[in-house]
């Protein structure tokens, strides 16, 4: 395939794409894994998820995924008569793409560990990018001062040190964090936000059990925390440095894609609902991660490509949907919101 200026070239089809094909081998070959190791059963402390049967939660990665492709489809179209952002053009040379991407990589993994040493120390649960209970709920939660320490350790880790950093050598531009088309972004946040919305509203319904004294208070709660604990950590470290960063690398929307949905499920190694007690325990949680997250990294990586904007999928696909509409009601359990 030819190569632009910028190095990137034009992907095969799907069927005839080697990142691709490979790709779904290893999906495959995850399930398989997940399969075997559960043997009938996930043992996982998930509450909201409870009352599924083994095949809808072995299931319930494959059904987001195909979700997630359809939300492509979704943006592609919204997007399909803009100017698409030369995202590689933003990033430095190969060399020191490489390397500044495996320093990042390195710090980033240093900061996970830290995470899983601090909450401990602290009489807490091991900190990741999510906060004990989230999205699927636990049978103990947090304590408020459990939530607010692992939001400013994230916050303070994986966003703040990351954007000052490189803010000191690239532009907001250069770090996917200026619009270059601020209607046809905002257009792409409504749209999947919209979407995603419903989606989630019937997934999660708990928060129409809420009362409105409850949803007036833990809903601008969530999103905080989340905010700043979540959606900033992942929008800096991963789609404002890393990205360009392996489009520039690999030359391969494709593989960008795919690279940015398994660098979303690595920062989630630690989950609540993770088991560590056994090698096949440990295997069987790690494993679920990487299915649980890939496919919402990757949709990440694929709208953040199509927009250069890496705001879209931050307030789109992550700050209200999910953990506004899915977290709320834990958050009003954790700060006892009556």
């Amino acid at each position: 395939m030819s190569a632009g200026s910028s190095g990137v070239r034009t992907d095969a089809p799907l069927w005839r794409n080697p990142v691709a094909i490979w790709a779904m081998i290893g999906w495959t070959a995850a399930n398989g894994a997940a399969l075997a190791l559960a043997g009938g059963y996930l043992p996982f402390d998930r509450p909201a998820l409870a009352g599924a049967s083994f095949a809808a939660q072995m299931a319930s990665p494959s059904v987001a995924l195909l979700e997630v492709f359809a939300l492509m489809g979704v943006v592609w179209w919204l997007t399909r008569r803009r100017a698409i952002p030369d995202m590689a053009a933003r990033a430095p040379t190969k060399a020191r793409a490489a390397y500044e991407t495996a320093g990042l990589l390195a710090y980033a993994m240093l900061g996970q560990v830290g995470g899983w040493l601090v909450g401990p120390a602290l009489g807490y649960r091991p900190f990741s990018f999510h906060i004990a209970g989230t999205l699927v709920g636990c049978s103990t939660l947090s304590s408020p001062g459990e939530v607010w320490t692992w939001m400013g350790y994230n916050f303070l880790v994986f966003a703040i040190v990351p954007y000052v950093w490189f803010r000191r050598r690239y532009s907001t531009v250069e770090l996917n964090l200026k619009s270059s088309a601020p209607r046809s972004d905002l257009l792409v946040i409504l749209v999947v936000g919209a979407i995603e919305s419903a989606v989630e509203l019937w997934a999660f319904p708990g928060i129409f059990k809420l009362t409105a004294h409850q949803l007036a208070l833990a809903a601008p709660l969530s999103f905080l925390v989340f905010f700043l604990g979540t959606v900033l950590p992942t929008m800096v470290l991963i789609y404002a440095v890393l990205l360009p960063r392996y489009l520039k690398l690999t030359g391969s929307v494709t593989a960008t894609v795919v690279l940015g949905g398994l660098t979303y499920a690595l920062m989630h190694l630690v989950e609540g609902w993770s088991l560590f007690a056994t090698p096949r325990l440990t295997a069987l949680s790690l494993v679920f991660v990487f299915l649980q997250y890939t496919g919402p990294g990757m949709f990440k990586s694929f709208v953040t490509l199509r927009t250069g904007n890496a705001w879209v999928h931050a307030i789109a696909y992550h700050a209200i949907a999910p953990h506004v509409i899915a977290d709320t009601p834990m958050i009003a359990k954790v700060f006892a919101i009556r």
